[in-house]
């Protein structure tokens, strides 16, 4: 679905994750949810806006793929 976000069976039991870490995907999105900002999330996780984004339009473009 694109390039920063990977599913490898090996990897966090095969969730979706950012590409070079163990973050995944559903973490990153409920973090948002939760209430912490980008910066919140960018901090503590070390990830990038790139990959926080990318996050985001992963599960945008799961759930339009569900309707």
């Amino acid at each position: 679905m694109n390039d920063r976000i990977v599913i490898d069976p090996k990897v966090c039991h095969g969730k979706p994750v950012v590409l070079g870490t163990r973050m995944p995907v559903s973490l990153i999105v409920g973090s948002l949810a939760g209430g912490m900002s980008f910066e919140d999330v960018q901090q503590e996780y070390a990830l990038t806006l790139k990959d926080i984004r990318a996050a985001i339009q992963f599960a945008g473009e799961l759930v339009e793929q569900e309707q």
